[in-house]
């Protein structure tokens, strides 16, 4: 609930969250604290006894990296490794965590595979979260906690994050300011719609890695990573081009809306990569799934929510 983004939106989410839980057998307890805050972790840990724990807490964001480094080492490292700790002390049977699809830097073999090397990070924020993959295969190893890291690529849908592309160049169109196109267009992302993370991330927590012992008598890592993403990179104009389609069509935009009047190609920022490309075949062969939502219909919902949203 920090003030990174806009906080009524996080404020809108957290309401939907509440009134679904009132007519839901599992009930929804929110907290407002910080993962960097070690004795509330390990009360929360002591007073619910989770079984399973979803770590979703990190500050996003590459960019903001670049200015704001200190915000990702208290959140994404101390934070992590916080959870890390409660998991260690208290019979916690499966640990999934959010990584990202920036651990890949600007690897030229594509798809990404997680078999990859990810040695060389191009941001803080890409450093900080192949970090906490060391660290949980580490803890996973020394007090055999199973855990599974998941490689997000380039989430969106309705309520995203509005330091997003697609959420800041509608906020700017809808302003009638121009957007800005990074590398001159020539991007590719590997888009995955809210529903399909959403999808991969409740099949994962009931999947936790099976503990075993080695030879040496010693646990063998119940650790595992996976790639969350459609595993079809589309181009970025083309995406503007669904993009620009859908908010006309959602009456967000008019029909004569001037996109090109408003389009301005500019090079490269700095901690950004041209292209992601998720290789998915892991999550799709342990957990039979592989995100399907195409752009068109994700951008669609999101036209639709933002509509109404801001109306």
């Amino acid at each position: 609930m920090n003030d990174y983004y806009d906080v009524s939106l996080k404020e809108w989410r957290l309401q939907r969250i509440e009134k679904a839980s009132e007519v839901s057998p599992v009930k929804h307890v929110f907290v407002k604290g910080s993962i960097g805050d070690k004795s509330l972790i390990d009360e929360l840990f002591e007073k619910y006894q989770f079984d399973v724990v979803v770590n979703l807490a990190a500050q996003a964001g590459v960019r903001y990296s670049i200015d704001h480094p200190d915000v990702y080492i208290e959140s994404n490292i101390i934070g992590f490794y916080n959870i890390l700790e409660a998991c260690r002390h208290n019979p916690v049977e499966h640990l999934v965590y959010a990584s990202s699809s920036s651990v890949y830097g600007g690897n030229k073999k594509v798809p990404f595979s997680t078999d990859d090397k990810v040695d060389n990070p191009v941001s803080l924020y890409a450093a900080t979260k192949k970090s906490d993959e060391l660290l949980a295969h580490a803890y996973s190893k020394l007090y055999n906690i199973p855990s599974t890291g998941l490689r997000f690529f380039t989430v969106y849908g309705p309520a995203g994050r509005p330091d997003m592309f697609y959420f800041s160049a509608t906020n700017k169109l809808a302003r009638g300011e121009k957007i800005q196109i990074f590398n001159f267009g020539n991007m590719k992302r590997d888009f995955t719609y809210i529903d399909d993370i959403v999808e991969g991330i409740v099949r994962v927590m009931g999947g936790a890695p099976e503990k075993a012992t080695g030879e040496d008598g010693l646990p063998i890592p119940p650790y595992a990573v996976y790639n969350i993403g459609g595993g079809q990179p589309e181009n970025l104009l083309d995406y503007i081009s669904t993009l620009q389609e859908e908010l006309v069509r959602a009456g967000v935009l008019p029909a004569d809306y001037d996109f090109e009047g408003h389009r301005e190609l500019v090079g490269m920022q700095a901690g950004d990569v041209p292209v992601t490309y998720a290789d998915s075949a892991a999550l799709e062969r342990d957990y039979g799934f592989t995100p399907k939502i195409g752009i068109r219909d994700g951008l669609r919902a999101f036209a639709k929510w933002y509509k109404e949203y801001y109306r």
